[in-house]
Formats: C-alpha cells, structure tokens, sequence
C-alpha cells in the first residue's frame, strides 16, 4: 500500500501552540506512524508535556521497528512515555503537566489505532461512509468537559489508552486530529470535505481556513490516503 499524506499545525486564536505531531514512513512504504498530542490547557507546561510524550513513543517505535504492532506494544510505548514526562516534569520543580495522545501505525494493510483524551482519529472508506472513529475520554457535567484519561505527571491511574486494530482498503482516508479541529467543523461537514477529491494538502488548506474562521484553540492535524 502506498500512504500520502499532509499535516497541519496552527496557534489559532491562542498566544502559544501546545499542540505537536509527529510522523515517519518507511522509505518502502511498509510501515507508517502517525502521532497527534494536545498540552492540556490550565496547567503548566502544556507544549512540553505533548513534544515530550510525542518524542518518547516515536522513540520507542523506531527502537522496536522490527517488533509487530500489537496491544502490548502500544501499552509499552506508552508507559515509556509516561516515564519520560515524569523526568521532565521533575526537571521542571514537580510541574503538573499533561497532555491527550491519538496514534495511528500502518503495518501492511492493518492500522493499529489508539488514544488517550479527546484527541481523535477518523477512518473513512471509499463509498462507505464512515468505518471507525475514536471515543472521547471525557466527563461532561453540568455543560462542562473534563477528561477521563490523559497523559498527565505523577498520575498513571488514567494512562489506559484505547487500543484497536483494523483492516484497511485502498481509497481510505484517516485523519488524527486535536480537538481544535473537530470543534471547529460541523460533524458531517468534517467527513465530507475528508473525501472531497482533492490533494491531502488542499484539504487541510479547508481545514485551515474553517478553523481559523470558526475557533479559538490550536489546532492540528494529520490526513493520511491509503492508495
């Protein structure tokens, strides 16, 4: 299978972007990793709780590129990363720090695809609508969100990703976004505009332009085809 993709990173309306990602192929095409993180928002050192955690599985991945993608590969890299924000955070006096997390790794034509908050991955299938989507980490109370699950220092009790793997086809698209994406764009507007015909680059260039237009946050995102 042949992946093309396109990202895309912006500050928004906020002064600093606490947003990170990441992405490596294989020069065959064989393997592909795609990562999106979210800093959490009131407290410290957002930015560096989602480069440091994007670092720290990307690192872990191309350690153990010979290792198949599985459960328990996920949950390795993810209790690596959970150790390398605690020595930042240690770095930083004790800082409480955290982040969201949502992966997607292409092994042949299986995607292994797991998150962590309300960070999202989208799969959509040629003439087949939606195939599968992410399920927020989140507590809504009172009209109010706060997340279930996250990265976050010195707190393992919610570091339990959602792990699934799938079998893709030619002519899927998945998109990894943080939440500044998908709050910004209707629903359905969102899935039509993935399948648009078009480049991955022009499509994240109408994601730019809505988010721009109708958020207040960061916003990031990775498109990835499947051909």
């Amino acid at each position: 299978m042949n992946i093309y993709y396109a990202t895309l990173s912006k500050t928004g309306k906020r002064s600093n972007n606490e947003d990170a990602f990441s992405v490596i192929q294989a020069d065959n095409n064989s393997r592909w990793l795609g990562i999106v993180c979210d800093g959490l928002g009131g407290h410290d050192f957002g930015e560096v709780a989602s480069e440091t955690v994007i670092k720290a599985i990307t690192d872990y991945w191309m350690e153990n590129d010979k290792e198949k993608d599985t459960e328990e590969k996920v949950n390795n890299a993810c209790h690596f990363a959970y150790n390398e924000l605690n020595r930042c955070a240690d770095s930083l006096k004790h800082a409480d720090m955290g982040t969201t997390m949502v992966m997607a790794s292409i092994e042949g034509n299986v995607v292994t695809i797991a998150h962590i908050g309300d960070s999202r991955c989208y799969i959509l299938r040629k003439d087949g609508g939606l195939l599968y989507q992410t399920e927020d980490h989140v507590n809504r109370i009172l009209g109010w969100e706060t997340l279930s699950r996250c990265f976050f220092s010195y707190n393992s009790r919610n570091l339990v990703p959602d792990i699934i793997q799938l079998h893709l086809e030619t002519g899927d698209r998945i998109l990894l976004c943080s939440d500044g994406v998908y709050k910004s764009i209707v629903s359905y507007i969102l899935q039509e505009r993935m399948m648009d015909n078009k480049s991955p680059e022009d499509i994240l260039g109408t994601f730019d332009l809505l988010c721009e237009k109708n958020g207040d946050d960061n916003y990031t995102a990775i498109l990835a085809f499947i051909e």
